[in-house]
C-alpha cells in the first residue's frame, strides 16, 4: 500500500518509464486502483440537529430581534444592491437603542470612560478634574490598576460602594449594604440569574413565575430555557395598563392547579405598556407577595423614564422598607438597574446591577458561586455603571454641562411621548394610552377580518402580518404585540419613541397613511 501511495503522488509527473519499465502515470492508475479496493466510509450523522438539541433552547422565543428583524436585515441588504423600494432606508424602531437613533453620549460619561481606558489621559489638561478623580478611584480598584483585568465575581468593590450609596440617595436615607450589590452584563444578565437560582422542582411542583402581560420578552425566554411555568397575569388597558392585585390573585390560584407560584415580575416602569406604577399599587403588590410568599423581581431600568406630571418613581426596596419591619425584614426582593437607558442609552457597555435583600445566608454563597462561574461582568460596564451612579453634584466643574445634557434627553423624550401619543390617537383605528414613562408606545390596532384571514392564510399571527406589511411598504420596523403576549382578539404593537423628532414625526405619518390604506384593502 505504501508503495501504491507513493504512485499516487506521482501521478502529476510527466510520462516518463519508471524503474519497473512501466510509465508513471499507468503506476499511478493502478495505485489508485488498488486504493479503490477500500469501502468508502458514509458522511458521518451529526450530532446536534433541530431533534437532538436541548428541547428548551428550541422553545426559546425573543420577538425583539425575532423574524420582523431579521426581515428588515435582509430589506436593508436588498437597499444597499440598489433594489427598488418604496422607502430609501429601514428605520429601525423595534428596539430601545438609543444611541444608534442619534441620541449623543453623556459628555462626563464618555470622559471618565476615554481616562480609565487609557490612563495617559489623566495628564492631560483636555479632561476636568472630577472626571479625572473618579477615574482613579475606578482604576485604582482593578487590578494592576487596568479595566483590562478580571475582577471579584461580584463585582469591583467600590463600584458596589457607589451603587448602595446611590440606592440610599434615591430612597431619601433607606440604607443600602454593598454586600447586597452584584454588578452583571445588563440588567439581563442579574434577571437570567436570579431565575436560575429560583427554579426547581418538577410536575406540579415545579416553579411557576409571574410575568405581566404585555412583558419584555426577556422573561418568556428564560422561563422557557428554564423549563419553569409562566404564569401570566394581564395588564388593564382599558386603565392606562393598571397592575390590579385582583388579577394576580386569579394568576396565582389559577396555577396553584399545576406548578408551584413562587415569583413575581414586575417592570416599572412598564415595558413595552410604558405605564408607572403609584406608591399604593406598589404597597399592595408588595402586600400580596408576603401574603402569597413570592419572591419578588423589580425591573427598574426605566427609572429615570418618567415623563407625567401626574407619575412619580417609586423603588419597591423604598416602599418594602417603609411598610415597616414585618415586611421589610421578610419579602425577599431583587432589583435591577442598567446603563442601557435612562438618559444615558450606553447600551453596548452591558453595564448592569442588581440589589438582593433578605437572601438566606447560604442562598447568597450559591448565588456568589453561580456568578464565578462566568468569572466576572465585563470591567467596562462596571465602570459605566459607576458614572452613572455617581455622576457630578452640585460644585464640581462638570455639573452645569452634565445637568443640561441630562435634562436636554429626558426633556425631549417627555415631548416625543406626547407627541406619539397624540398623533396616534388621530389616527382611525389606532388607540394609544398615555406614555407615562420607558421609551416605547403600544398602541391598540384594529386588524379586519378579512386581514386576519390574509393572515391565516400566510401562516402569520394577524399583527406580525400586519408589522410585516408596515417593514415591506415604508421601510419601518416595529414588533408586533404577539410577541409581547396581549389579550385574546386584541392586537398592537410596540414603537420606540427614540428617533430625532423630525425623523419621528415622518414615521408616525408612514404608519398613519399605511394603516389607513390598510384599512381600506382588507375592509
Amino acid at each position: 500500500m505504501q508503495r501504491a501511495a507513493a504512485l499516487v503522488r506521482l501521478g502529476c509527473c510527466p510520462r516518463t518509464p519508471g524503474p519497473w519499465g512501466r510509465s508513471q502515470s499507468s503506476a499511478a492508475a493502478e495505485a489508485s486502483a488498488v486504493l479503490k479496493v477500500r469501502p468508502e466510509r458514509s458522511r458521518r450523522e451529526r450530532i446536534l440537529t433541530l431533534e437532538s438539541m436541548n428541547p428548551q433552547v428550541k422553545a426559546v422565543e425573543y420577538a425583539v430581534r425575532g423574524p420582523i428583524v431579521l426581515k428588515a436585515g435582509e430589506i436593508e441588504l436588498e437597499l444597499q444592491r440598489g433594489i427598488k423600494k418604496p422607502f430609501t432606508e429601514v428605520i429601525r424602531a423595534n428596539i430601545g437603542d438609543a444611541q444608534a437613533m442619534g441620541q449623543q453620549p453623556i459628555t462626563f460619561l464618555r470622559q471618565v470612560m476615554a481616562l480609565c481606558t487609557y490612563p495617559n489621559l489623566l495628564d492631560s489638561p483636555s479632561f476636568p478634574e472630577d472626571a479625572k478623580k473618579r477615574a482613579r478611584r475606578i482604576l485604582q480598584a482593578c487590578g494592576g490598576n487596568s479595566l483590562g483585568s478580571y475582577s471579584a465575581s461580584q463585582g469591583v468593590n467600590c463600584i458596589r460602594e457607589d451603587v448602595a450609596a446611590y440606592i440610599t440617595r434615591r430612597d431619601g436615607g433607606v440604607p443600602a449594604d454593598p454586600d447586597n450589590i452584584y454588578l452583571t452584563t445588563g440588567a439581563s444578565d442579574g434577571i437570567s440569574t436570579i431565575l436560575k437560582i429560583l427554579v426547581s422542582g418538577g410536575g406540579k411542583s415545579r416553579t411557576g413565575v409571574m410575568i405581566p402581560i404585555p412583558q419584555y420578552p426577556l422573561y418568556s425566554a428564560v422561563i422557557s430555557e428554564l423549563d419553569a411555568i409562566q404564569v401570566n397575569y394581564y395588564l388593564d388597558e382599558e386603565n392606562c395598563w393598571a397592575l390590579n392585585v385582583n388579577e394576580l390573585r386569579r394568576a396565582v390560584q389559577e396555577a396553584k392547579d399545576h406548578c408551584d407560584p413562587k415569583v413575581l415580575c414586575i417592570i416599572n416602569p412598564g415595558n413595552p405598556t410604558g405605564q408607572v406604577q403609584s406608591r399604593k399599587c406598589i404597597e399592595d403588590v408588595i402586600h400580596f407577595a408576603w401574603e402569597e410568599k413570592l419572591f419578588l423581581l423589580a425591573d427598574e431600568v426605566y427609572q429615570d423614564n418618567v415623563y407625567s406630571p401626574d407619575c412619580k418613581f417609586y423603588s419597591f426596596k423604598k416602599v418594602l422598607y417603609e411598610m415597616g419591619p414585618e415586611y421589610s425584614s421578610n419579602v425577599e426582593l431583587a432589583s435591577f438597574h442598567s446603563t442601557s437607558k435612562g438618559y444615558m442609552g450606553e447600551c453596548g457597555y452591558r453595564g448592569g446591577y442588581m440589589e438582593v435583600i433578605n437572601l438566606h445566608p447560604e442562598i447568597k454563597g450559591q448565588l456568589v458561586k453561580l456568578l464565578s462561574v462566568r468569572l466576572c461582568p465585563p470591567v467596562s460596564g462596571q465602570a459605566a455603571m459607576d458614572i452613572v451612579v455617581n455622576p457630578p453634584v452640585p460644585g464640581e466643574e462638570s455639573f452645569e454641562l452634565f445637568h443640561r445634557e441630562k435634562e436636554s434627553v429626558l426633556g425631549n423624550l417627555a415631548k416625543k411621548a406626547k407627541l406619539t401619543e397624540d398623533l396616534f390617537n388621530q389616527v382611525p383605528g389606532i388607540h394609544c394610552n398615555p406614555l407615562q414613562g420607558a421609551m416605547y408606545a403600544f398602541p391598540r390596532i384594529f386588524i379586519p377580518s378579512k386581514a386576519v384571514e390574509a393572515a391565516q392564510a400566510h401562516k402569520m399571527a394577524p399583527d406580525m402580518f400586519y408589522c410585516m406589511k408596515l417593514l415591506e411598504e415604508t421601510g419601518i420596523c416595529v414588533v408586533p404585540g404577539s410577541g409581547f403576549g396581549q389579550r385574546e382578539g386584541t392586537y398592537h404593537f410596540r414603537m420606540t419613541i427614540l428617533p430625532p423628532v423630525e425623523k419621528l414625526k415622518t414615521v408616525l405619518q408612514k404608519v398613519k397613511d399605511f394603516h389607513i390604506k390598510f384599512l381600506e384593502k382588507y375592509a
